[in-house]
């Protein structure tokens, strides 16, 4: 009764999933259906089937069909459907949707060739869509400058909490740089472009002259924001310490609907600096020009999703330019920056597309951020969060409305364990290679079961799954604050041991080897218990290391192929060998 039960609550909530899900996704725009007959119908037989539409109108889509014999006529998916069930599929090779495609937007801005950022994002796709238009996005900084760049960026009413003051003017170059990531002047044959160019600027200046602000006047722009019209907020700031104040802002903000984006942090360290990780924020961590992830950005707990913010350790092109004011002069400067802080505002800017689009909710907005996110399969140290922002993506699924049948799985895992991979990250843990390896090493120990003793010792036990794959989950967890190479260590198994504080999964031929099953039982093999722990653990070395030759044979200094894997093999059946001596000369 009680598994009949179980088994009616899971049925119960695939079903409110199922119901809940928004629904398979129309694949793109149309209101015409294309009708291309085959090229063995006569034009008779094709004006008969044409004729027999009664109500219908089809024509040829233009001189040059008659050839082809493609006719197009008005219609919808239901219209589709039907004539897909009528005689007439029969003289056709396809009936199908007349898609309207639409122009790519190529800015006239003279330096937009060196945004590599914006093509990253997919933004020329993106703007065929929508430009942010009736969108306002607060930009908490430093404040903004009207730079050249700026000039047909419209702005509304801001603040400067910093002097208290009504005039937000810029004086250290940090906001000004951030909003025009967000917003920057485009298609004015001047400069660069911005993200969501059409959207409305609010300038809220908290940080000083020398970028140092405090959380109280923080905590007031975000309400400001919230109730004098932003629908997003980004703050390119960010600093340690929970702050309540702060936190309630938060929510006072979120709960008024306005999307709230915050950079992650420039300490190359495993978590989101405050207030990226506070909840209702959506933390960025920051990509270089070629993808990976910018040597300063933080990464781990509390990342939602990646953007570009550059490296300039290659000069100025590896960086994100946009035009700001140079503090020392007041005059504008074109400047390619690099942090966290030139990353968030691309994706505040793509929210602002997706407000723009119509969804109003910020979780909405916030979800259909992660799920059109390009996701990075092997990423263990959650650096990319949901994966790379991809701004096209994004605004066709909020111009949709509903999404593609396979994000639903993806939609199913997030909505019950997003706010686990705070703490949790699956994606760090190898599960099935694990779970073979110690498939193996208990197969191993069957296979030697006539010289052990019944029922097996605990520490035996420990020794095949420590040695073959170790606290395997251990390697996906995630605290606050503190370093992850610990977990890594005490979640890999022996041969894994040489690399896994630097999360390389590439194994060292030291510790992959029959080596540390030989140690182990030449100190361990005259203790009456722990004598166990050592022959299980060679024989979970020996099972750890014959899995990696099958599956995936890689080695420091040796390489990848066949000469790792006759290394591993080799080791493997030495360990295995080494657990057999051992245990023959405990039976007799």
């Amino acid at each position: 009764m009680k598994r009949l039960f179980w088994f009616a609550l899971f049925l119960a909530a695939i079903l409110w999933a199922i119901g809940s899900y928004p629904g398979l996704s129309n694949e793109g725009e149309f209101d015409s259906i294309i009708l291309n007959f085959r090229d063995d119908v006569d034009v008779a037989q094709i004006e008969q089937q044409v004729a027999s539409l009664s109500g219908l109108s089809p024509q040829l889509n233009s001189s040059f069909a008659e050839i082809n014999h493609v006719y197009v006529l008005e219609g919808d998916r239901q219209l589709i459907k039907q004539l897909r069930q009528s005689d007439l599929k029969q003289y056709t090779e396809a009936i199908e949707p007349n898609y309207i495609y639409k122009t790519l937007e190529v800015p006239n801005d003279p330096d937009y060739a060196k945004q590599w950022n914006l093509k990253a994002i997919n933004m020329e796709q993106a703007w065929s869509r929508s430009k942010g238009e009736g969108v306002t996005v607060a930009v908490i900084d430093t404040g903004i400058s009207p730079v050249r760049d700026l000039v047909e960026t419209a702005f509304v009413a801001g603040y400067d909490f910093v002097n208290d003051k009504e005039d937000a003017t810029d004086d250290n170059g940090h906001g000004t740089h951030v909003a025009g990531t967000v917003a920057q002047s485009t298609n004015n044959n001047y400069g660069v472009a911005g993200v969501a160019y059409k959207a409305k600027l609010m300038p809220l200046k908290v940080l000083s002259a020398f970028g140092g602000g405090t959380v109280s006047d923080i905590a007031d722009a975000i309400r400001f924001a919230a109730d004098n019209g932003a629908d997003v907020i980004n703050m390119s700031l960010g600093g340690g310490g929970r702050s309540q104040v702060m936190e309630e802002a938060i929510a006072y903000a979120h709960d008024k609907g306005v999307v709230i984006v915050a950079a992650a942090g420039n300490e190359n360290r495993n978590s989101a600096s405050f207030p990226a990780r506070y909840d209702h924020v959506i933390a960025v961590s920051a990509l270089d020009s070629d993808g990976a992830r910018a040597p300063y950005s933080n990464f781990g707990a509390g990342v939602n999703i990646s953007a570009p913010g550059g490296s300039t350790r290659s000069g100025n092109g590896e960086g994100i330019l946009q035009e700001t004011v140079d503090p020392r002069t007041g005059e504008g400067v074109f400047r390619a920056l690099q942090g966290t802080s030139m990353a968030s505002p691309h994706v505040a800017g793509v929210a602002a597309l997706i407000r723009a689009s119509g969804v109003s909710d910020p979780d909405r907005v916030a979800q259909i951020l992660y799920e059109s996110a390009n996701g990075v399969e092997d990423d263990e140290l959650n650096q990319f969060g949901a994966g790379y922002l991809d701004a096209d993506a994004a605004v066709k699924l909020a111009q949709r409305g509903q999404w593609p049948f396979h994000w639903f799985f993806r939609w199913l895992w997030q909505t019950a364990f997003f706010k686990l991979r705070l703490w949790f990250d699956a994606s760090a843990v190898p599960i099935i290679p694990k779970l073979l390896m110690i498939g193996v090493a208990y197969g191993l120990a069957v296979l030697l079961g006539s010289y052990l003793p019944n029922p097996w010792p605990g520490l035996f036990h420990g020794g095949l799954i420590l040695g073959s794959a170790g606290l395997f989950l251990l390697r996906g967890l995630y605290i606050f604050d503190l370093p992850q190479w610990p977990l890594r260590l005490l979640g890999s198994s022996i041969p894994e041991w040489g690399t896994a504080a630097q999360a390389n999964p590439v194994l060292n031929p030291i510790t992959a080897s029959v080596l540390a099953p030989l140690l182990l039982l030449a100190f361990l093999l005259s203790h009456p218990s722990l004598k166990w722990y050592a022959i299980g653990s060679a024989l979970g070395v020996g099972a750890c290391l014959a899995v990696s030759a099958v599956l995936d044979p890689e080695c420091l200094w040796i390489g990848s192929g066949t000469w790792a894997r006759v290394y591993l093999l080799v080791n493997a059946a030495l360990s295995v060998l080494l657990a057999y001596l051992s245990l023959r000369t405990e039976a007799e």
